[in-house]
């Protein structure tokens, strides 16, 4: 007797297939009759659950924003030097690019300014950014890290993981398998680029 999938079972396939969709074929070329064919249920279950193709494109965004800021609290809420924190930070978030390439696709897609996704993702890294800024804010004025515009040098950290995703998205265009090592160079590069930016002795 063949095994009952339960609904949130089926849920979280319909959103396992979406953002590896949404993050190599972007949202105008995903197709819900294509995702249902893949999945082997019927388009009628994918509403069900997210009513619309765009209501499955801020599911994905909500639920890829919410691993994100889980990475980025457990890194905030270590017990280490202010610099190391930094760079936890960094790793945290590439650990998840690392484990989910496809969510950089995902990354890339919505955040350019008219993607249908762009400002639900603004919404999830608002808060997040301007929680980092103070904090960094707060550091560079008790002399611990070197005073510079906090909001510029987050955007550039940000710009860094959207560059990696489109250079693997160029290098998938070119027909060449998807690799860890733009991701893992890219990680390497910002490092040093924030350590030099926040070093106070610098």
């Amino acid at each position: 007797m063949a095994k009952t999938e339960t609904p949130g079972g089926t849920k979280d396939r319909v959103l396992d297939a979406a953002l590896a969709s949404f993050g190599t074929a972007g949202y105008d070329g995903t197709s819900l009759d294509d995702l249902a064919i893949g999945l082997g249920i019927r388009k009628q279950t994918i509403l069900y659950h997210f009513v619309s193709k765009r209501g499955l494109l801020n599911a994905v965004v909500d639920r890829c924003a919410g691993e994100m800021s889980s990475a980025l609290e457990e890194a905030l809420v270590d017990d280490q030097p202010d610099g190391d924190r930094v760079e936890a930070m960094v790793r945290a978030v590439f650990r998840v690019a690392l484990d989910q390439p496809v969510l950089l696709g995902l990354l890339r897609e919505v955040s350019r300014p008219n993607s249908p996704g762009a400002q639900r993702l603004r919404g999830h890294l608002e808060p997040l950014l301007a929680r980092a800024r103070v904090w960094m804010e707060a550091e560079m004025a008790a002399g611990r890290m070197r005073r510079t515009d906090a909001q510029l040098l987050l955007l550039s950290a940000y710009s860094t993981v959207v560059g990696v995703a489109t250079e693997i998205e160029v290098l998938r265009a070119a027909g060449v398998g998807p690799t860890l090592r733009p991701v893992v160079q890219r990680r390497r590069e910002l490092l040093r680029f924030l350590r030099a930016s926040v070093d106070p002795a610098t």
